[in-house]
C-alpha cells in the first residue's frame, strides 16, 4: 500500500460526470491500489486518488440508502488514523438498490475513485468523494457501527471557509483542510463518516422535499422567534447543517423554526446539490413544538395610510389558496390600504396558450378578500407581453396593485401598456405620472426576462403617493454558500444592479420635479438590506429602505437554508423618512413554518402623508 504522502503525489483526475449515470460494474486491474478511506479522502477536498481503481477499500457499513438517484450506502474504517483532517467514512455509489449489505456489515470495496460534483461542475459545488462501479464482498455481520462524531457548538469553529486560491480561480478544492479553524473545513472532514447532533433546533421549517435546517449554535444571532438571522455575507452562521433521513417520508417530522429536535439524530454526514453537508439520518431526535404562532401588524390609526408588498407565489385561478391569502390580507395585515401583489398568474396559470390576462386571478382574491371581512379592492395592473417577465414558464407572472377604494383613490392616466415606458411630467407645480399605471423603461434590457416594475399614482387624503411595485430579478443561478469558490460568485446581481439603477433613476425624477413627492417603492428586491442592490436603490439619498428602522434580529422575510434573510422590502423617499413618523413591521406568517401558503413574508410600511 502507498504512503499517505506518495498517494498526494498521484496526479488528480476529477470525474465531473453525473454518478447517476454510472451503471457499468467493473472489475479492479491487477495493479489497482489496496487503499484505506483517509487515504482515499486525503486532506483536501479531492481525493488524490481521484479517476483510479482502488481494491479491498474496508469499512463497516453506517447507512444504506435505497431511494432516489443516489442510491448506495456508506462505509466507514474503525480504526482511525491521527489526522483531523482525513475523513474516515466514504459513500460507495451503486446506481440501482444496493443488495446484499447491511448497516453493521464489514466489507471490502473495490471500484473507481470518483469527484462527483451534485449540479455538475456549472453549479460550483464542491465535489463528494465516491466509489463508483463497485464489487462488494461481506467479510462479517453484525459490527458495532463506529461511534458517531458530535457536531456541536464547541467543535464548530466561528469562521466559514477560507479564501479560496486566488491561482485556482478562487477555488478552495486544493487547499489543506483545517477542520479547527473553519466551518466547511469540519464538515469537509467528516464527510462520509457517522455524525451526530443532539437537542438542536429547527432553523428551516421542514420543506416539501423532506427536509430541514438545525442549527448546533443555540446563541449564533438567533431572534426571538429561534431563527438564525443572517446580516451580512461575512457572517454566515457556521452552526446549520441540513437533516434529511433515510427513514419513511411519513415519519419526518413537520417542524417550523423555534421547534426542537431533541436527543440524537445520527447518521452519515453527505453533501448534496441543494443545501450543501447534510446529515442523513438513521437515528432521528424527537420534535418538540416550540410554540411558533403566526403574527398580525397593528391596523392604520386616523390619517396614517397603510402601504403592503406581498408576494403571492404564482397565484393563478386553479390554486386552492385564495381562502388563506385573503385571510393573510384581511386577518395578519388589518387590511392595508394599498397591497403591491407580487407573481400574480394569468388567468389558466402555467399553461402555456399565449393568455396574458390576470382579471380572474385577481377577480377570485378581491371576491374572497370579501368573504374573509375584508374590503372590496380594486385593482390596477399591466399584462406583460407572453413569456417575456421570466418566472414559470406560461404563467406570465407581473405585479398587480390592490387598493381600498373607500381609503384611497388610484388616478388613471391613459396609455400605460406592456412597452410603453412610464415619465415624470410637472403639473401645477407637482410631479405627476404621464401614464398610470406603467412601467419602468420596459425595452431597457435590464429587464430581460424579468419582471417590469409597475408604477401608480394615488391620492390620500388630497395628498398624491407615488407607488413602484418591484420583483427584481431572482437569486437563480447563484452559487450557494458552501460553493468550492470563495468567496462565492453572485452572477445574478449584475442584472439586479442595472434593475436598481433604472429605479432610482425613476425616482430621481420624480423628486427632481418635486423635491417633497411622496415615493414608496416596494417588492421582492430579491436582495439583502446590506446588498448593493439596495445600496444603488438608496443611491443620492432618493430613498431609505425601512427594514432598517428595526432591530437586526427583526430583519427577515424569507428563509433559506436555515438563514432568516431579507429579500422583500419597502424603501421610502425622504419626505416619509424625514419626519420618522412611520412604522415598519415584517409579519412573519410564512417562511418560518412548514405548511406555508408562500414562502414570503409581507412587509407593511404606515406612515402620515
Amino acid at each position: 500500500m502507498p504512503s499517505k504522502s506518495s498517494a498526494r503525489l498521484a496526479a488528480l483526475t476529477v470525474a465531473a460526470v453525473c454518478s447517476a449515470a454510472s451503471t457499468v460494474v467493473l472489475t479492479s486491474p491487477a495493479h489497482a491500489d489496496s487503499v484505506r478511506i483517509h487515504d482515499i479522502q486525503g486532506n483536501t477536498r479531492i481525493s488524490p486518488y481521484a479517476g483510479r481503481q482502488v481494491t479491498d477499500v474496508t469499512g463497516i457499513v453506517t447507512g444504506v440508502r435505497t431511494y432516489g438517484s443516489s442510491r448506495g450506502f456508506w462505509i466507514q474504517d474503525p480504526d482511525a488514523d491521527a489526522d483531523p483532517a482525513t475523513s474516515e467514512g466514504v459513500f460507495v455509489f451503486t446506481s440501482s438498490t444496493p443488495k446484499g449489505v447491511a448497516v453493521g456489515d464489514l466489507v471490502k470495496v473495490s471500484g473507481t475513485v470518483t469527484e462527483y460534483v451534485p449540479g455538475g461542475t456549472s453549479s460550483g459545488n464542491q465535489a463528494l468523494t465516491e466509489i463508483t462501479r463497485p464489487t462488494t464482498t461481506v467479510v462479517s455481520s453484525g459490527n458495532a457501527v463506529p461511534a458517531a462524531t458530535v457536531i456541536d457548538a464547541d467543535s464548530v469553529p466561528s469562521a466559514y471557509v477560507p479564501a479560496g486560491d486566488s491561482a485556482a480561480n478562487n477555488s478552495v478544492n486544493g487547499l489543506p483542510l483545517k477542520p479547527s479553524a473553519y466551518a466547511l473545513d469540519l464538515y469537509e472532514s467528516l464527510e462520509g463518516m457517522n455524525v451526530q447532533v443532539s437537542d438542536t433546533r429547527v432553523v428551516g421549517a421542514t420543506d416539501p422535499y423532506t427536509e430541514l435546517w438545525v442549527t448546533v449554535k443555540p446563541w449564533e444571532n438567533r431572534n426571538r422567534r429561534g431563527g438564525t438571522v443572517y446580516g451580512s455575507y461575512a457572517s454566515q452562521n457556521t452552526g446549520r447543517i441540513q437533516i434529511q433521513s433515510l427513514g419513511a417520508t411519513a415519519d419526518f417530522p413537520k417542524a417550523n423554526v423555534g421547534d426542537t429536535l431533541t436527543g440524537t439524530t445520527a447518521g452519515p454526514l453527505d453533501y448534496n446539490q441543494f443545501g450543501g453537508y447534510t446529515l442523513i439520518a438513521n437515528q432521528l431526535g424527537t420534535p418538540r413544538s416550540g410554540g411558533l404562532e403566526r403574527e398580525t401588524t397593528e391596523k392604520q390609526k386616523n390619517g396614517e395610510l397603510a402601504v403592503a408588498t406581498y408576494n403571492v407565489e404564482n397565484l393563478d385561478p386553479s390554486d386552492a389558496t385564495f381562502e388563506e391569502h385573503a385571510a393573510a390580507i384581511v386577518d395578519h395585515l388589518r387590511s392595508p390600504d394599498i397591497v403591491s401583489l407580487e407573481e400574480i398568474q394569468d388567468n389558466t396559470g402555467a399553461k402555456n396558450d399565449g393568455t396574458v390576462a390576470a382579471d380572474q386571478t385577481m377577480q377570485k382574491l378581491i371576491d374572497a378578500i370579501v368573504a374573509a371581512g375584508g374590503p372590496r379592492y380594486d385593482w390596477r395592473s399591466i399584462d406583460p407581453a407572453n413569456n417575456t417577465d421570466g418566472g414559470e414558464p406560461g404563467g406570465n407572472i407581473r405585479q398587480a396593485f390592490l387598493f381600498n377604494p373607500e381609503r384611497v383613490s388610484f388616478t388613471d392616466r391613459a396609455g400605460g401598456d406592456a412597452t410603453t415606458a412610464v415619465g415624470v411630467t410637472e403639473e401645477r407645480g407637482k410631479a405627476a405620472l404621464t401614464v398610470s399605471p406603467g412601467r419602468i423603461d420596459p425595452a431597457n434590457a435590464a429587464w430581460n426576462s424579468s419582471r417590469k416594475p409597475l408604477v401608480g399614482e394615488f391620492a390620500f387624503r388630497g395628498r398624491t403617493v407615488f407607488v413602484i411595485a418591484n420583483h427584481f430579478n431572482s437569486k437563480g443561478g447563484d452559487q450557494g454558500l458552501t460553493s468550492q469558490y470563495q468567496p462565492v460568485p453572485r452572477s445574478s446581481e449584475t442584472q439586479r444592479h442595472q434593475q436598481a439603477t433604472l429605479v432610482n433613476s425613476f425616482v430621481k425624477d420624480i423628486l427632481d420635479t418635486q423635491k417633497n413627492a411622496d415615493v414608496v417603492t416596494l417588492g421582492d428586491i430579491n436582495d439583502f438590506e446590506f446588498s448593493d442592490t439596495t445600496k444603488i436603490l438608496e443611491s443620492d439619498g432618493a430613498l431609505w429602505s425601512a427594514v432598517k428602522s428595526l432591530p437586526r434580529s427583526e430583519r427577515y422575510s424569507y428563509v433559506y437554508q436555515g438563514n432568516s434573510q431579507v429579500l422583500d422590502q419597502i424603501l421610502v423617499s425622504p419626505s416619509i423618512r424625514r419626519g420618522c413618523d412611520f412604522e415598519y413591521d415584517s409579519v412573519h406568517i410564512n417562511a418560518e413554518f412548514h405548511d406555508q401558503i408562500s414562502d414570503h413574508d409581507p412587509q407593511v410600511l404606515r406612515f402620515k402623508p
